[in-house]
């Protein structure tokens, strides 16, 4: 099994993707600002309360690591976002340094590429106002990825619930294909956690949706 850092991983999808790995039985460095909260007892998980763009704490936690999950949130805002950016700036970095090839990395439907595709009203009028400095910031922080020699994959889900996992859903690598559909916080830490090991999605994009 491996050893993994998720990063952003308190609540929401990253706290799905804690539970899904340790029942995989992976051990897991949980890292995020209020991880000392995470109410998960297990031997083989370590909480990290640290930043996101914390230099010296992600370098520690990356240290003997075979896989890197990023999965940070933050709330709606009109204000410049630059998190998901300098985030993934610092942990690429550090895992160039540590030798840690593999990084799975949750973005979100009308990121990068994927700005256009889906529901219009959605996809051009109501994210970007209400989400589109986030989008703006998982943009630059998409670059940053692709212009890595990491093993990298981005994972793009579609509106998500909190419904429980199907393992029934669509993964949708053709950009002609991309569409806006709902899917559940679970079944996205499924597909992660399926990553660790999985090489058929390196180098891809991917959107998830029921």
């Amino acid at each position: 099994m491996a050893t993994v850092l998720i990063i952003g991983a308190s609540k929401g999808v990253g706290l799905e993707t804690i539970k899904q790995a340790l029942e995989a039985g992976h051990k897991v460095r949980a890292l995020a600002r209020s991880a000392e909260h995470i109410e998960i007892s297990n031997p083989n998980l370590v909480p990290i309360s640290a930043s996101a763009t914390d230099e010296v704490a992600i370098n520690e936690a990356i240290t003997g690591c075979n896989a890197v999950i990023t999965t940070l949130g933050i709330s709606p805002t009109f204000q410049d976002v630059t998190l998901f950016s300098d985030s993934i700036q610092v942990v690429i970095k550090a895992m160039q340094n540590h030798g840690v090839k593999r990084l799975i990395s949750v973005t979100g439907l009308g990121a990068g590429e994927s700005k256009n595709s889906g529901n219009i009203f959605i996809t051009k009028m109501l994210r970007p106002f209400f989400l589109g400095t986030i989008y703006d910031d998982k943009t630059r922080e998409e670059d940053h990825i692709q212009n890595s020699t990491l093993d990298w994959t981005i994972v793009r889900p579609g509106i998500l619930t909190r419904l429980p996992a199907k393992k029934t859903y669509q993964v949708l690598t053709e950009k002609k294909k991309w569409k806006i559909g709902f899917i559940s916080r679970a079944d996205v830490a499924d597909f992660l956690i399926n990553q660790i090991d999985d090489t058929a999605y390196i180098h891809k994009s991917p959107v998830l949706i029921y």
